[in-house]
């Protein structure tokens, strides 16, 4: 038992590391009445078809949500099908899936949450992780994710902002 002293001693000396990690900046996480990124980044379905959610939202309403991977469990399962299947998706206004992946993914997950298409829901990729970046929901996850991704969330967005 007399071992376990010295580690305890050792552990305590040790400063913590701070909570923000290596930003030397503070963050700035979208706020509310913060205009959409002006960005021709997001892909839907193909790489040649560019979406802008700044000019999509600029006469009309709806969300953002975000989430970290596609065809990760929680997302799969339980996020985005409680989007699909709520009673109120046809008045929410145009809803957009957004996450740190290649169109591809983003198309083949659409196909497999919604193969009949009975939502409007579209789902766009952002390869480069720019749009995510823009709205400081980014986090670093390489490794589980092998890179930058971005975080769950869901935006209102009316009249661009």
């Amino acid at each position: 038992m007399s071992f376990r002293a010295p580690i305890r001693r050792i552990a305590l000396a040790r400063p913590a590391l701070a909570a923000r990690g290596f930003h030397s900046t503070p963050r700035a996480f979208v706020r509310v009445g913060q205009e959409i990124p002006n960005l021709d980044v997001l892909l839907e379905d193909s790489p040649g078809n560019k979406v802008n959610l700044a000019e999509e939202f600029k006469s009309a309403n709806g969300y953002i949500v975000g989430v970290p991977a596609a065809f990760s469990g929680t997302c799969s399962s339980k996020h985005i099908p409680s989007y699909i299947n709520h009673p109120k998706l046809k008045q929410a206004g145009q809803v957009f899936v957004v996450s740190v992946n290649d169109p591809f993914v983003m198309k083949a997950w659409s196909e497999q949450l919604d193969p009949a298409k009975q939502t409007s829901i579209r789902f766009l990729g952002d390869p480069t992780g720019e749009f995510t970046k823009a709205l400081d929901l980014g986090f670093e996850a390489y490794e589980v994710f092998g890179g930058m991704r971005g975080k769950r969330y869901a935006l209102k967005v009316e009249d661009g902002k």
